[in-house]
């Protein structure tokens, strides 16, 4: 089973990519295979470690702030992000990238092992209900790059 997971905050401009995309993929799903899984976790990062649990590959969308051009989109292995979760008593610092490491920690070989984040650079981050230019073009980009690992997902015999 595939998972794919948008991250984000709609009512933050351009952090809410994450789910923006995974809405737009959830729409245009064709998979009667019932093989993938798109849910919108917001910024809760629990939420990402148990609907993980038992897929075989799981694709994380948010967006990011580097520095680079607004509408950058970065691809890269859910390995190279994992982390640490801060020592904290509340769970609202405990995010994605903690998911990815706690969730392989507890879960063992019941998370998945191929793990993909895409990650867009943001413009803004401020009080607002819609994508930046910029991130609205990255956004079409990378549910067409999700789509086509859907497709490959629901054709092959992963």
């Amino acid at each position: 089973m595939m998972v794919i997971i948008g991250c984000g905050n709609l009512n933050r401009c351009d952090d809410g990519v994450g789910v923006v995309v995974a809405r737009r993929l959830a729409a245009a799903a064709k998979d009667p295979t019932g093989r993938v899984r798109i849910f919108d976790a917001g910024t809760g990062g629990m939420e990402i470690m148990y609907h993980a649990r038992g897929a075989t590959r799981l694709v994380i969308v948010d967006a990011c702030s580097s520095g680079s051009d607004p509408g950058a989109v970065f691809e890269v292995p859910g390995e190279e992000l994992e982390g640490r979760n801060p020592q904290s008593f509340t769970l609202h610092d405990f995010r994605w990238d903690h998911a990815l490491y706690a969730g392989r920690r507890m879960f063992k070989d019941a998370f998945p092992r191929e793990v993909t984040v895409f990650l867009v650079e943001a413009k803004s981050l401020n009080y607002g209900l819609e994508l930046s230019p910029e991130v609205e073009r990255a956004a079409g980009i990378v549910a067409e790059r999700v789509g086509a690992l859907i497709e490959a997902h629901v054709g092959g015999a992963a």
